[in-house]
């Protein structure tokens, strides 16, 4: 992977990562037709730390809030008792013991299951299939749930939920934001609340694949059998950057859509994608595993 095809990566993570569409199948997908490869889960990892910069930034007094009163209850300046430790009284506090919830099914699994993660959950089958499956389930939930719940209306079960949903993007083709989106408007929440909170969540747990990813890379650095397609960091570093201005821009325009349309658009997109890709796989085009020979030979 060159310079530019590393740029160009990054832009894809940008435009992708927050819409419900799973970032990680396009950079899977566009990586394997640009490069003839899988650019692999430590680079992808590495620039989501760009895109969640963004979020960061546009959720910055948003963040400073849940952590200041998260901080302020669990120290007991609210009162002594765990129920107020644990948020009673101050939405804020409570809202970041949710994100810390929400955040356990991901970790928790992503530790299990690594291996597969990086490796056999990375067939193209397997995306294609997770981008009609949960189109579908998307465009349905979207179409049928109530917008009655807005992010003050979330309980520990919504949180647990809200978590497995983000487990679930795990799996190249369900999508980070996708998962936890329809989770949430399955559960009755506003497109906006449902967004707001998918975009919270990610946080803690895209943070930490990417430290650790990247530390993983730093020891792999001169390992050309394991980091073949890793571009270098500066090449890395420069295609962060992308995925943060541009996912910014991304974050206002999102926003402001879902205000006003459905996921609609955004399922219909999901399910003529998996129908191209499968095409792309039953033609040789693609292959499902990096490594394969055409026809599906290894």
């Amino acid at each position: 992977m060159n310079f530019f095809q590393a740029i160009f990566l990054g832009l894809v993570q940008a435009l992708t990562e927050y819409l419900p569409v799973s970032s990680s199948a396009h950079i899977r997908i566009i990586g394997d037709l640009m490069l003839g490869s899988d650019p692999g889960a430590a680079f992808t990892a590495i620039i989501q730390i760009g895109t969640e910069l963004a979020v960061l930034l546009y959720f910055r007094h948003d963040i400073w809030n849940i952590l200041k009163n998260w901080c302020i209850c669990l120290a007991g300046k609210n009162g002594k008792d765990w129920k107020h430790r644990l948020g009673e009284g101050n939405k804020d506090a409570r809202l970041g013991w949710y994100i810390i919830i929400a955040t356990l099914p991901i970790v928790v699994a992503g530790l299990l299951f690594q291996d597969a993660i990086e490796n056999t959950l990375r067939n193209l089958w397997i995306t294609a299939a997770m981008l009609l499956v949960f189109g579908v389930i998307l465009w349905i939930v979207d179409d049928k749930a109530p917008q009655v719940k807005t992010i003050d209306d979330m309980t520990t079960k919504d949180a647990v939920w809200y978590g497995i949903g983000q487990m679930l993007a795990l799996i190249p083709g369900v999508s980070r934001s996708g998962g936890t989106i329809t989770f949430g408007r399955a559960m009755g929440y506003t497109r906006e609340a449902a967004v707001r909170c998918a975009f919270l969540m990610a946080i803690p747990a895209v943070f930490g694949a990417g430290i650790l990813e990247a530390v993983k890379a730093v020891k792999e650095a001169n390992d050309p059998t394991v980091n073949a397609m890793f571009p270098g960091w500066g090449a890395t570093i420069a295609a962060t950057v992308v995925a943060f201005v541009v996912g910014y821009i991304v974050i206002i325009g999102f926003l402001k859509f879902v205000s006003t349309f459905s996921y609609k658009a955004f399922a219909i997109y999901r399910i003529v994608l998996a129908i191209i890709v499968a095409i792309l796989l039953l033609t040789g085009v693609l292959q499902p595993l990096e490594g394969m020979a055409l026809g599906g030979n290894a």
